[in-house]
């Protein structure tokens, strides 16, 4: 049958190939408890069991998931009326019954159907329709429902994560052009090295914030393919289009292998991996602010609301918010961490020890890694720059040893390195005569490089250029430095990349969001909750 062209089967009287036939009241057996889920097992779940697993996983399904399960069955219903199993009025009850279930209504189901979302959902529109539907979950099963669910979710909640990453970055972006002019000391090792602007440092935070976009933007694209059409674990007997069913619930591709549909959980230790590979590179940036904040530096300030007080030292104003932010980092790496061990030495197969408990922190992971992100953003927001503090740091360090070392060779003809154990002795002979970098003594630089052997022709101009704080900058030439205008050509290229990724993630919501219209309009009506 081509496309979802309408079947009428023979049959109206509600025996469909030898269906029972139940009132559209009838929610129980006749002696009072609800029809059995399977032949096998003749008891429901222990007290324990329900108290421990059962109750608490269905009630977070039934909170973060049943938008997804109601989802997915209502593209089994289109995907039934494709193959003429049901008739048009029938999907319209379906779409009908689907559309009035929320996590409210889904727990009264909870008791009487094993506490499994699943089969809680299956009786409850069972109840709902003006008439039985024989084939109703005909051919099904749970394993590639759950996987489906699960990986709408983790899909929607990755989204939603690299929005929130998105803004932080243009935070970073902004903020690094505001401050590219303003010289503050850069580090290496722990100690004074060289002459930056906090624009040249934050550009180097915005350019992280698009590296893991951009990976996020990957991971996406990586997991974006369906395992609806599975079923256990090896296939379903019916012709189910599972390209069609795809592309209804919004995804880009079917996943190939029915095997893999349901065995593999391997996307949830990717999506944690990026967020703790983020939360390592996060927790180092704000390190330096931890730093740069404290009060031997005194680089930089918060407002008062994201600042704290001492409640015994008076003196003191605190930064809580910097180490809540970098201890919240070591969350994202601990959840990564349970995701692999959660999934190791297990069998490739449908199980609920890499289903269940080895994703148990996946929405951990992402609340988290949000809230990483939207404290950082209003830290970024926030921030001040003390320009008079940075200055004074900037010019009672010798910074400029490397530019006297490079002059030394460039102007002077002294071997490089030879001229780097001349800038070293002056800088130590003038700090033990209690000099400041500013107070240059050519006299004292033309004996030491006498000492070694060196004839210099203007040692006043190489000093006095080497230890310009205001010319540090501007003698970076190279690109990617910290010379202001090579900063702002950077974040220009950052400027268009941010951009470029926005387009790219709208054009995957829009893809997401185009699949329930159609079902809608495949079943008429009732659109999704």
């Amino acid at each position: 049958m081509d496309g979802h062209a309408t079947a009428e089967p023979a049959q109206e009287d509600g025996r469909r190939r030898g269906g029972r036939v139940l009132n559209e009241n009838e929610p129980s057996t006749a002696d009072g408890t609800a029809p059995p889920l399977s032949g096998r097992i003749a008891d429901g779940p222990s007290e324990l069991l329900r108290e421990e697993v059962l109750d608490p996983q269905f009630r977070y399904e039934a909170e973060h998931l049943l938008p997804r399960y109601v989802e997915i069955e209502r593209v089994l219903a289109a995907e039934y009326l494709r193959l003429g199993l049901i008739t048009a009025r029938e999907a319209e009850d379906l779409g009908a019954a689907l559309a009035s279930v929320d996590a409210h209504t889904i727990d009264s189901w909870r008791e009487q159907n094993m506490s499994d979302i699943a089969f809680a959902l299956e009786r409850y529109v069972e109840q709902r329709l003006p008439s039985p539907i024989p084939v109703w979950h005909v051919d099904r099963s749970r394993n590639d429902l759950q996987s489906c669910a699960q990986l709408l979710f983790g899909r929607d909640e990755l989204a939603a994560t690299a929005d929130a990453l998105l803004r932080f970055g243009v935070a970073a972006h902004r903020r690094a052009g505001e401050s590219a002019d303003l010289p503050m000391p850069g580090y290496t090792h722990f100690q004074a090295a060289q002459i930056i602007t906090p624009g040249f440092y934050l550009a180097a935070l915005s350019e992280q914030a698009l590296h893991t976009a951009r990976r996020m933007l990957a991971t996406y694209d990586g997991i974006d393919a369906c395992p609806l059409g599975a079923g256990a674990m090896a296939g379903q007997e019916l012709a189910w289009d599972r390209a069609e069913m795809a592309r209804l619930l919004g995804f880009r591709r079917v996943q190939p292998l029915a095997l893999t549909s349901v065995a593999s959980r391997g996307w949830v230790a990717e999506v944690t991996a990026e967020l703790g590979l983020l939360g390592g590179a996060l927790s180092r940036f704000c390190t330096d602010l931890l730093t740069w904040a404290g009060s031997e530096h005194g680089f930089v300030d918060l407002p008062d609301a994201l600042s704290g007080i001492s409640s015994a030292m008076p003196q003191k104003k605190n930064f809580p918010v910097l180490e809540r932010i970098r201890g919240r980092t070591a969350h994202l790496a601990a959840y990564h961490l349970d995701v692999l061990l959660g999934q190791r030495n297990t069998p490739y197969t449908n199980l609920v020890e890499v289903s269940k408990e080895a994703g148990a922190n996946l929405l951990n992971a992402f609340t988290t890694g949000r809230s990483v992100l939207r404290l950082f953003t209003a830290v970024l927001d926030g921030l001040a720059f003390r320009a008079d503090r940075m200055a004074r740091a900037c010019e009672q360090e010798y910074f400029g040893g490397f530019s006297l070392a490079n002059a030394l060779t460039l102007d002077e003809g002294v071997p490089w390195r030879r001229a780097q154990v001349i800038a070293g002795a002056y800088i130590l002979a003038a700090i033990e005569a209690g000099r400041t970098p500013r107070q240059i003594d050519a006299e004292l630089l033309r004996t030491i490089a006498g000492d070694h052997g060196f004839e210099l022709a203007e040692p006043e101009r190489a000093l006095a250029e080497a230890f310009d704080v205001d010319r540090a900058l501007a003698r970076m030439s190279s690109s990617g430095s910290a010379r202001p205008d090579a900063v702002r050509a950077v974040l220009d290229e950052q400027e268009q990349e941010y951009r470029r990724l926005r387009e790219e993630w709208s054009a995957r919501a829009t893809a997401r969001h185009e699949g329930p219209k159609a079902v809608d309009r495949l079943l008429r009506s009732h659109p999704a909750v």
